[in-house]
């Protein structure tokens, strides 16, 4: 599909676009870890479906001439402060294969008193995914 006919098939909503400094390792991640399918993926960009949602990915090269340039620009870890909350996931699986392919586990899978069993993976770049499940 060509780049403005995708732009025009996304949903109304709330979007979710990850500025990444490796595509394959960030791509890989969702698909192994996370469980996500990978729409389409090339060394600039990636479409990923997700429970049912779309976000996407840009390596940072491909932002040289965005306003996003200047935020990232000598940051290690990104997204600071925010949590790609993941709901419908199995905490518990994610975590097992996060952990068996070499990424931090935050915080492991418990049940929270908010009604979820959730835990805290950190994916490629700092990114901190929550997967997580009602009680």
């Amino acid at each position: 599909m060509k780049a403005d006919d995708f732009g025009r098939s996304l949903p109304r909503g709330l979007g979710v676009n990850l500025l990444v400094t490796d595509m394959a390792a960030m791509e890989a991640f969702c698909r192994d870890v996370l469980g996500a399918r990978i729409i389409y993926a090339d060394e600039d960009f990636a479409a990923i479906e997700l429970l049912g949602s779309v976000f996407m990915l840009h390596a940072d090269h491909s932002y040289l001439d965005n306003p996003m340039t200047g935020v990232i620009f000598g940051v290690d870890t990104r997204g600071a402060g925010i949590e790609l909350r993941l709901y419908g996931a199995d905490p518990d699986s994610i975590e097992k294969k996060a952990a068996a392919l070499g990424h931090v586990v935050l915080a492991g899978a418990i049940d929270k008193p908010h009604g979820l069993r959730e835990c805290h993976i950190v994916g490629p770049d700092g990114y901190v995914f929550v997967p997580s499940v009602p009680l």
